[in-house]
């Protein structure tokens, strides 16, 4: 099951941008994944309860948006909808496409509860103190 990977990888991703904006918490994540990621919505979903665990993002939730599958024509130059198993242009039926999009994992946008000024000096002082004491 490469989604606990993913899973983690994507939780360390977070964490750092936590950290970088101050954040106490992670309150959602939002992932768009096409149909040619080889990555299993529904696998991902159960992966995420084990990665996010101990850390900023533990009460996160995890929102998943399905991202279309597009190719771009080599005869008639549309870009059109395609099926994973079938990447022919829509328009015309042409088999010779390219891949537009449907291959993603992207992480779109991480809602976060940053830190008051307060609970930073106050954890500035705590790190202070606690260097004098080592």
């Amino acid at each position: 099951m490469h989604e606990l990977a993913v899973c983690q990888a994507l939780i360390d991703q977070v964490e750092q941008l936590a950290l970088k904006e101050h954040a106490q918490q992670v309150l959602s994540i939002h992932l768009g994944i096409g149909p040619l990621s080889g990555v299993e919505a529904r696998l991902l979903q159960q992966a995420f309860s084990i990665a996010r665990a101990g850390g900023v993002a533990a009460e996160a939730e995890l929102v998943i948006d399905s991202l279309p599958l597009q190719v771009s024509c080599d005869q008639c130059g549309q870009t059109t909808d395609a099926l994973p198993a079938r990447l022919l242009c829509g328009a015309c039926g042409n088999w010779r496409t390219r891949l537009v999009s449907g291959d993603e994992l992207q992480l779109q946008h991480v809602e976060l509860i940053r830190q008051t000024a307060d609970d930073l000096a106050e954890h500035e002082t705590s790190m202070q103190q606690h260097e004098r004491a080592n």
